[in-house]
């Protein structure tokens, strides 16, 4: 992957970032977040290149947790339908269909608590068949101890998902019945097993200004900081006890993300849930910011997400490409590209353009 090239010192990796030090970065007048963080990302990225990834809730519902912003939690009454365990099969057919529509990443999602030793043996096959497509594995099932971590390591995923959600502080507010060295433990064992860690939070939470920072900075001094840095705006939803929370100001949110990629200049942001309620300019934004990963389709577990051709037109207005798989050919990759300018020939003129007059 050739990386532009930058005058500047190239930034080092920091595990012992102070609390002033990033609400001095969330501070800093915009303009200038946002071009020392495009500086840094062209330091170690390819700035028009983004990391696409699908997510498939292979078990729904149900969750004995208490995590106030969703759907799943069995103590909130939402609309969310309880589905047992995916079948192995269906789990790889979906596999199929996203790498088909240009996602090099397969993610599984489950509403668990932590995962059952009789479900074991079903994840192990998943992660063993989506790496046989030639795709990048990951999975998020909750709090994993070290053998779990282990079997999970051996059948072949290379990453795993456990989000820290909110700073330390404001942490309580939104969870009580996990502690938050309860998901540290979790990424110490993932760590251990020689897996990548993929942890990140969530944004407008009704938390402060200074818990967007206090995440971040927990974040960034893990012991390594995380392969994969997912960045959610809250998906709001009736019947939980966030669901009328007031909306995070956008400009904050790209912040977040401004402020993300300096301080883990190495690692993937995603821009990931909340992606629906965020017109184009916004994400165009995030991409500045930093951003290069993004969740791929219609849906993120149990919320919305922009369509997979919507995603393709962005990029195509932008000039951005997908990055290369573990499997993915030059062929591949140029049959993907001519994919998309094949949607984007066959949409309407005026489908292509947001229409701000109508934001």
């Amino acid at each position: 992957m050739e990386v532009q090239a930058n005058q500047t010192s190239v930034a080092v990796i920091r595990n012992n970032w102070t609390i002033d030090e990033v609400n001095g970065l969330f501070n800093l007048p915009f303009n200038d977040l946002l071009f020392k963080a495009q500086t840094v990302h062209r330091q170690h990225f390819n700035p028009n290149e983004v990391q696409v990834s699908t997510l498939l809730s292979i078990k729904t519902g149900a969750c004995p947790e208490d995590c106030k912003y969703c759907s799943q939690s069995a103590r909130y009454s939402t609309d969310i339908e309880k589905e047992k365990l995916m079948e192995v099969e269906k789990v790889l057919e979906a596999a199929q269909i996203a790498k088909s529509q240009g996602s090099t990443r397969f993610c599984m999602g489950a509403g668990w608590r932590n995962p059952k030793d009789r479900d074991m043996p079903h994840i192990v096959k998943m992660v063993q068949g989506v790496r046989d497509l030639g795709l990048e594995t990951c999975m998020t099932l909750g709090m994993l101890n070290s053998d779990q971590a282990e079997t999970l390591k051996e059948a072949g995923l290379d990453y795993y998902n456990h989000n820290l959600d909110t700073s330390k502080e404001h942490y309580n507010q939104i969870i009580t019945t996990r502690t938050f060295q309860d998901r540290l433990d979790t990424l110490t064992n993932v760590r251990d097993a020689g897996m990548k860690v993929c942890s990140g939070g969530i944004v407008g939470l009704g938390e402060q200004a200074s818990d967007r920072a206090g995440l971040l900075m927990q974040l960034a001094n893990l012991p390594k900081q995380p392969d994969s840095v997912p960045i959610n705006m809250l998906v709001k939803i009736e019947g939980t006890p966030l669901g009328d929370v007031d909306d995070l100001d956008p400009f904050e949110f790209v912040r977040c993300i401004a402020v993300a990629r300096i301080m883990m200049p190495k690692s993937h942001v995603r821009l990931s849930a909340g992606r629906e309620a965020m017109n184009e300019q916004m994400q165009a934004l995030c991409f500045m910011a930093g951003a290069n990963s993004i969740f791929y389709g219609c849906k993120l577990l149990t919320t919305a997400n922009p369509e997979a051709d919507a995603d393709m037109q962005l990029f195509a207005k932008l000039g951005i490409n997908t990055e290369r798989g573990r499997a993915q050919t030059e062929e591949e990759q140029y049959q993907q590209q001519q994919s998309l300018q094949t949607a984007i020939v066959n949409q309407e003129n005026a489908d292509l353009f947001y229409d701000a007059t109508q934001a």
